[in-house]
């Protein structure tokens, strides 16, 4: 009875200890997938997680259970490991995520990324109307057809992976799209869905071409990030100091017009003044000629 006792008040105290201690955590990791976060199946994924100098031990997590760990070496020097996936299929197909640890102390999980499995089944044709050229201000619609097992279908501009967009129907689903502009002009795929995670074989590519009005080139998206990062923020010093002196510059330049510009003033009204001197100095001496002579 007393031995009971004795072990009921244990885990209370264990459980007060933890609440009074203070939570310690490492700021959370970057997940990202190295090339595609599409994987033809059978093929290797390979997922970067981006953590922190000295970090002993990265655990990469999959639907929320451990998967694979890794250690890197020498840690002091590296911040940031590859998960390799091989033989990608529909069981590995999912959410990952991933943690870091310091020492003792561990990282917030990661965001969560989605792997997503291809080449599964069949594979869908995509068409577009009124066609594949058109002008900008016009409406299109691309359609997407599989005859089998899915009602699920996923269209992406190529380069442009992470905008998926989705729509249902039994064999066949519809995109519309438009009003259009040059921004919409590029190759588009569909994909049927078995699942979020299970997709079918991609179709033939669609070139659509959207001409009227150019458009200035959009800025290009900047390439995805090398795992192994400078500190950021000695490239946006960089970057503010490269600001500062061309204002710094740009300030001089101004600061010398002005100068020529009130030199070349002052100039004129000395000339100027010069001028008036000499003729009212001339007219006096006109005068005084004149009154000479008439004496």
């Amino acid at each position: 009875g007393g031995n009971g006792s004795h072990y009921s008040r244990l885990p209370g105290l264990c459980l007060s200890q933890r609440i009074s201690a203070p939570k310690q955590t490492l700021p959370k990791p970057i997940i990202r997938a190295e090339s595609t976060y599409m994987v033809p199946k059978e093929k290797q994924a390979t997922l970067c997680c981006q953590g922190s100098y000295g970090a002993v031990e990265y655990q990469l997590h999959f639907e929320g259970s451990l998967f694979a760990v890794e250690r890197p070496k020498p840690p002091e020097r590296i911040n940031g490991v590859k998960f390799h996936i091989p033989d990608m299929n529909s069981r590995k197909a999912g959410r990952y995520s991933c943690i870091y640890r310091v020492g003792e102390l561990w990282s917030e999980r990661s965001d969560l990324l989605d792997l997503v499995v291809t080449e599964m089944y069949d594979t869908p044709t995509l068409s577009v109307h009124p066609g594949p050229e058109v002008t900008s201000g016009e409406k299109v619609t691309f359609y997407c057809r599989l005859d089998t097992a899915t009602s699920m279908f996923l269209l992406l501009k190529e380069g442009r992976s992470r905008d998926v967009q989705r729509s249902y129907g039994k064999v066949q689903a519809e995109f519309p799209m438009g009003p259009v502009t040059t921004a919409h002009r590029g190759s588009y795929r569909c994909f049927g869905s078995y699942n979020n995670y299970a997709w079918s074989f991609p179709s033939e590519p669609v070139k659509l071409l959207v001409t009227g009005e150019e458009m200035l080139n959009s800025p290009q998206p900047p390439p995805n990030h090398p795992v192994l990062l400078l500190p950021t923020d000695l490239a946006l010093w960089d970057h503010t100091a490269q600001n500062l002196l061309r204002m710094g510059l740009a300030f001089l330049v101004l600061v010398a017009l002005v100068c020529l510009l009130v030199e070349d003033w002052l100039s004129r009204k000395r000339t100027r003044e010069q001028a008036s001197r000499a003729s009212t100095w001339e007219g006096r001496r006109r005068l005084n000629k004149h009154k000479d002579s008439e004496e």
